[in-house]
């Protein structure tokens, strides 16, 4: 059955793999292109949202899940134009370089808003509709071969997935009363994004980067060679996008809580000596 689908942040990457992989297997999507600079090794975008077909599967709509007034309005949009909205997929936000104690508060709040605040004020504006016909979905991808680490200097990335996670497995336990359903898809790598500069996070403290620097000569620049490294193929992405198309797809009530997309190599594991 054909369903309404927001992927919320599907400017590039995997978000737009994933959008396209729903409006190919069937269902309409509407495609969240946010206010984001999109870096040309993140992948193809989505099309221009000022050309927009109303008939087309694929629907880029503007939303900026930084502002809820931008939420609010693309959210209310949807619903004038499909009648409501059957699935929300949630991708992975930006990722954090550097030493923790380089990131300032400002830097802190920005990240849990692009990775948590983001997701509830679409959650929000969506679930209510969802809790009234008593059904729906939410699907979160998560770096999937993160396995609770918090590698050096992307300690940040990790305990915001790790929010992510558990607020994703505690909306399943509250919202099943209600119709309303969860699946986590853990990707087979780090994030979509990691080797190119689409979304990343540099800390601002540049004189507490260059102490750590002296202390550890060289380690930023490893993470960012093994996070190029890890840079997703596009079969991966593919895959990845797929297995949300399908979790999507799925009845109600034969959804599970998670799925393994993939699985690639570690993480950027670098050892500090003291």
């Amino acid at each position: 059955m054909s369903k309404i689908v927001l992927v919320a942040e599907a400017s590039s990457g995997l978000g737009a793999a994933t959008a396209t992989a729903l409006a190919d297997t069937g269902h309409t999507v509407y495609a969240g292109v946010g206010p984001f600079t999109v870096h040309p090794a993140a992948g193809p975008a989505m099309p221009d949202r000022r050309t927009r077909d109303h008939d087309a599967p694929l629907r880029p709509i503007a939303l900026n899940t930084a502002d809820q007034r931008s939420v609010s309005t693309a959210i209310a949009g949807i619903l004038a134009e499909a009648g409501r909205i059957d699935a929300v997929v949630h991708v992975a936000g930006p990722v954090p370089r550097g030493p923790v104690e380089s990131f300032t508060p400002y830097q802190l709040a920005q990240i849990y808003d692009a990775h948590v605040l983001s997701t509830q004020r679409v959650n929000r504006s969506v679930l209510p509709q969802m809790r009234q016909r008593r059904e729906g979905l939410l699907v979160w991808m998560v770096p999937g071969d993160r396995e609770g680490a918090s590698f050096p200097y992307l300690a940040l990335h990790s305990a915001a997935v790790t929010v992510i996670e558990h607020l994703a497995e505690s909306y399943a336990r509250e919202l099943i009363g209600f119709g309303i359903e969860t699946t986590i898809v853990a990707a087979g790598f780090p994030t979509p994004v990691t080797g190119s500069r689409l979304r990343a996070v540099h800390p601002d403290d540049t004189e507490a980067v260059l102490s750590y620097e002296g202390r550890y000569p060289g380690l930023l620049h490893r993470v960012e060679v093994q996070l190029a490294e890890q840079t997703p193929a596009e079969a991966e992405v593919a895959r990845t996008a797929l297995a949300i198309a399908a979790a999507v797809g799925r009845p109600k009530g034969a959804r599970p809580l998670r799925i393994t997309a993939a699985r690639s190599g570690c993480g950027p594991g670098s050892g500090t000596s003291r």
